[in-house]
Parts: C-alpha cells; sequence; structure tokens
C-alpha cells in the first residue's frame, strides 16, 4: 500500500505548532487530539521538526519541569525522516525501526500533505497477514476464494 493510500484512508490532517510555542502548549495539543506526536512548523506548510511525547519525557527527566515553560524548539528533533506520497508502507517498515521513529511527515514539494504512523503501518501489516490467512484458509477448505 502506498502513503497516499493510507492518507485517503486515515485522512491527511496534521496537527502542527510553531517552534517558538511552549512545551506546555504542546502538551495540550497532544491531549486535545489524542495523538503522540506534533510537526514543528511556524508556517504549517514546511516541516522545522518534529516533538513526541518521548520527547517531552526524555527532557523532563534529564532537564526537570522547567521545560514546560521553555520552547518546542529547545527539544524538537530538527533531522526529520520524511517520505513522499508515492513511499510504500513496506518501505517505512525498516526506515522507522532502524531510526526509532514513530511517525514519518510526507511532503510534496517539501509541502507537508500528511503524516504517516507506526499505528498506520500496523494497521496495515495486520490486514496484509489476516488476508492471507483468509486465502489459505479458503483454499485448504475449497471455499469461495480459492476458484
Amino acid at each position: 500500500m502506498r502513503v497516499t493510500e493510507a492518507l485517503r484512508r486515515k485522512g491527511s490532517t496534521v496537527v502542527t505548532i510553531p517552534r517558538d510555542r511552549s512545551v506546555r502548549d504542546l502538551l495540550a495539543l497532544l491531549a486535545q487530539h489524542g495523538i503522540g506526536a506534533v510537526v514543528v512548523s511556524d508556517d504549517g506548510v514546511h516541516v522545522d521538526g518534529i516533538v513526541s511525547e518521548r520527547d517531552v519525557v526524555r527532557r523532563l527527566h534529564s532537564d526537570g519541569d522547567g521545560i514546560l515553560d521553555g520552547t518546542v524548539e529547545a527539544i524538537m528533533t530538527a533531522a526529520v525522516h520524511t517520505c513522499g506520497p508515492e513511499a510504500t508502507l513496506d518501505e517505512l517498515m525498516p526506515v522507522m525501526t532502524e531510526h526509532r521513529v514513530r511517525h514519518v511527515p510526507v511532503l510534496v514539494d517539501a509541502r507537508l500533505t500528511g503524516i504517516v504512523s507506526i499505528g498506520d503501518v500496523v494497521k496495515h501489516r495486520i490486514a496484509e497477514v489476516q488476508a492471507e490467512r483468509d486465502q489459505l484458509t479458503a483454499y485448504i477448505t475449497g471455499g469461495p476464494a480459492a476458484r
């Protein structure tokens, strides 16, 4: 499955936050939308970074709760792994695993058009495995999918 198809199914809305907003504002966005990461973008179109719950937790541990009043820029990841809409979810799996990222923004002409999460990839893989199982079961039992 291509990223473009996954976005068609889940939607292409991406929550963004400017880099000068506070970490408290970031946490409010994460809670409001029930998401694990936000793309950092000063204009809502270009990717300046990404920040996740993990980034917040790690910085809380190392620097204390003073980070909550600091800026998103202070804790964001600036080197963001991105993909295009024609990439496949199978191509993203090793990238996400190797680089230990759970969210990959989707860009078209350097403009943010969506985001793919590890959850999207897992849902796709589960659907593939279930389809294979159904085909094998039908083959073994001589059901309709075997014909």
